[in-house]
């Protein structure tokens, strides 16, 4: 496959993307396409940041786009569906199927929870054609009469394995319960564990399979390397890592949502454009941060795993794990923020003495040692942050060149 042209899609698609600069379709793209384009059932294992959302997005509008003008107004049914875990991916999702149908007449929506429903409902009583959703907020809108799902003709569910995790399943079997039986389902995961493969059997009438996981691993893009750090001194440890380092964009993780807020604080206290988003954040802040973050205002952004799963943000030089993962898989989502489309990446992660044990999980995974970073440490307990004089070996840093403080 040399180019999008080859998969004979809409001139109104082909249209928008060449304004997006898009040549050469991604592994992902080229597999899936052609097959949903046929009206085949699609199961797609891909990773975010591999191009999966054009993946079913082109063909969709190609196929809504080319059957003429809808009617307007309530009469315009919903005909496409696509399922998402979190609000961000939600917003994400939807904001590329409104570039990709930039020449199309359709409408395209996106419903999501921690915002008032009211604009959500207005935008439905004008019709749909495609809607963006999570599973929370779809439920609720169905259940007070505003979504009717008669009409549906493709089932997209993306980031399936982790709306299993957030324990979406009832929802998820309440909505397709509430679709046409003949109906285009694609389902996309970036892991395939035994509930995922048991809901590909049900729904699934003789699929594509497509995987397209990456020939070189986060491990093997990423510079990515491991620091032994005691917990009361990794806040100094963090803010004097990022002092080091070249840093154009950074994400910074947490374990919970107390900690992200506290993380966040402690280094814009110590002269970084911080911002943190989680669970807890209103729909409008966490949109505004992330915002900021894409365009540059904010270097660091602090976040949990749920509020940061499906965010693809270009330039992330530096991802730090202030917490270590509870398990291996979510160690590789998190390093998979950064080294995006070919760009170099480093990751490094804080680990604590009681959490060598999550650490040598990750090492199974991957099949290899992280290297070690040696921490000099402080010289103190505990206490603010201080100014700390090459806490790390800096001729072994990821990342190494100028200071970002030096830089602004």
């Amino acid at each position: 496959m040399s180019g999008f042209g080859d998969f004979a899609l809409s001139p109104l698609v082909l249209r928008s993307i060449g304004e997006l600069g898009y040549e050469t379709p991604s592994p992902v793209q080229a597999q899936a396409i052609p097959p949903v384009l046929d009206g085949r059932d699609v199961l797609a294992q891909a990773q975010t940041g591999t191009g999966k959302t054009a993946a079913f997005a082109l063909p969709i509008i190609h196929r809504l786009a080319g059957r003429g003008n809808p009617p307007k107004g309530a009469g315009r049914r919903i005909r496409a569906v696509v399922m998402v875990p979190t609000r961000e991916l939600a917003v994400q999702v939807c904001e590329s199927f409104l570039k990709y149908a930039k020449f199309a007449t359709l409408r395209i929506i996106a419903v999501y929870g921690g915002v008032n429903q009211a604009l959500q409902v207005r935008a439905l009583r004008h019709g749909v054609d495609v809607l963006v959703a999570t599973p929370g907020r779809m439920v609720d809108l169905m259940e007070q009469g505003f979504i009717n799902l008669e009409k549906v003709e493709t089932l997209v569910l993306d980031e399936a394995d982790m709306m299993f995790d957030m324990g979406f399943a009832p929802n998820l079997n309440f909505i397709m319960d509430r679709m046409p039986e003949k109906r285009q389902n694609l389902l996309f995961s970036a892991t395939m564990p035994g509930p995922i493969e048991q809901l590909a059997r049900k729904i699934l009438k003789d699929p594509a399979r497509i995987d397209t996981a990456p020939e070189r691993t986060p491990l093997e893009i990423i510079d990515h390397r491991v620091s032994m750090v005691p917990r009361e001194e990794k806040a100094d440890a963090l803010v004097a890592y990022l002092r080091s380092v070249e840093l154009d964009r950074a994400i910074v993780f947490t374990r919970t949502k107390h900690g992200a807020d506290r993380v966040a604080r402690i280094l814009a206290g110590a002269g970084f454009a911080t911002e943190a988003i989680h669970g807890d954040k209103r729909q409008n802040i966490r949109h505004r941060a992330l915002a900021a973050f894409k365009g540059g205002y904010v270097r660091v952004l602090v976040a949990t795993d749920i509020a940061a799963r499906g965010i693809d943000v270009s330039g992330v030089s530096h991802v730090v794990n202030h917490d270590m993962p509870l398990d291996a898989e979510t160690y590789v989502h998190r390093v998979g923020r950064t080294g995006r489309a070919g760009a170099s990446g480093a990751a490094l992660s804080l680990c604590a003495p009681e959490e060598r044990k999550l650490l040598l999980a990750v090492e199974r995974l991957v099949g290899k040692r992280v290297p070690v970073l040696p921490y000099k440490g402080t010289g103190r307990p505990r206490g603010p942050v201080v100014e700390t004089r090459r806490p790390f070996e800096e001729s072994r840093l990821p990342g190494k060149g100028r200071s970002a403080r030096a830089r602004r």
